[in-house]
């Protein structure tokens, strides 16, 4: 059987150990079972599932002549669950997922990031069972191929050397590849032809913020009012930003209780996780951010009327 079939065929899972085992220092290997499903926009969950049914269907493709596609670029801004959505996708395939940091590959020894690149590649292809292979940052290694006439001290080359052995591993490769970047106008074209399918994972919207929110406020239960004004409040936040936000304010009621120094109200606790967070400089400044009169009004009209503390799911 060709290593492309076998690569893209379930198998059991049951031990990871020869597997991490054999990728000890090349990069790290995610259980199936530690997914987060991701809360992602329509047309991102569309083409999510639709590359899954490809997968599952290499049969029924291969009688029109056609093969599942075997790669993904997933762009956009740091925080919006790049690495989060590569490790959901591999767990729906029973897949764990090796992730690969620039820090695995590059190197200031002569020759040594292509040496990595080349490396990585071959261990992926010698393992017995499938994985789903995850580059994140890949702009790191590639970046747009630069002039190297006059590059005395060989970097420009280096670079330009790495990117192309890693173009020639992924016209080889034979199993599934993730890649992600928030720099993708920075890629060399070359590279982002070789991906069958390029995602954008952008920012939430005002219900996948809503939704982010909720989750990440459990087993504490927030009313829908609550959510509904800190899902207008935190317009332009990542999914990053608005975990930190429910995470701290839950830190609040854990630690209060224990310590007699509980939050008064909603209001105080969000506002005293906020003094300590800040969002990414690249992004607007969400509202609830900003400190407006108008944003505190909001929340603390929302404060008033929100049961405090909040009910814990299972108490």
């Amino acid at each position: 059987m060709a290593r492309r079939d076998r690569l893209m065929t379930p198998t059991s899972l049951e031990d990871l150990k020869p597997v991490r085992d054999r990728l000890r220092g090349i990069g790290d290997v995610l259980d199936p079972k530690d997914a987060e499903e991701p809360i992602l926009a329509p047309g991102v969950r569309a083409a999510v599932k639709g590359w899954l049914d490809e997968i599952r269907a290499r049969d029924a493709l291969a009688a029109v002549g056609l093969k599942p596609r075997s790669s993904a670029l997933l762009s956009g801004p740091p925080g919006c669950g790049k690495t989060t959505l590569a490790h959901h996708l591999a767990a729906r395939l029973g897949y764990p997922l090796v992730t690969v940091g620039a820090e695995h590959i590059m190197t200031s020894s002569l020759g040594g990031s292509e040496g990595n690149v080349a490396k990585l590649f071959a261990a992926v292809e010698s393992l017995d069972q499938p994985v789903i292979l995850f580059i994140d940052e890949i702009d790191a290694i590639g970046g747009k191929r630069r002039d190297s006439s006059g590059d005395t001290g060989g970097a420009v080359s280096a670079m330009n050397s790495t990117l192309t052995v890693l173009l020639r591993r992924l016209e080889a490769f034979g199993g599934t590849m993730i890649a992600a970047t928030n720099r993708a106008d920075t890629l060399d074209p070359a590279l982002w032809r070789r991906f069958g399918m390029q995602i954008v994972i952008d920012l939430p919207d005002e219900d996948a913020r809503w939704a982010i929110l909720k989750r990440y406020g459990l087993p504490y239960v927030f009313t829908d009012d609550a959510l509904d004004v800190l899902a207008e409040l935190t317009e332009a936040a990542a999914p990053s930003l608005l975990r930190q936000l429910m995470e701290g304010v839950k830190r609040r009621l854990v630690l209060g209780a224990m310590q007699g120094t509980q939050p008064a109200s909603l209001v105080e606790a969000i506002f005293s996780v906020v003094a300590e967070t800040q969002p990414h400089p690249d992004y607007d400044q969400p509202p609830l951010w900003a400190r407006s009169s108008s944003s505190a009004l909001i929340i603390t009209n929302v404060s008033a009327d929100e049961p405090w503390p909040p009910e814990r799911k299972g108490d």
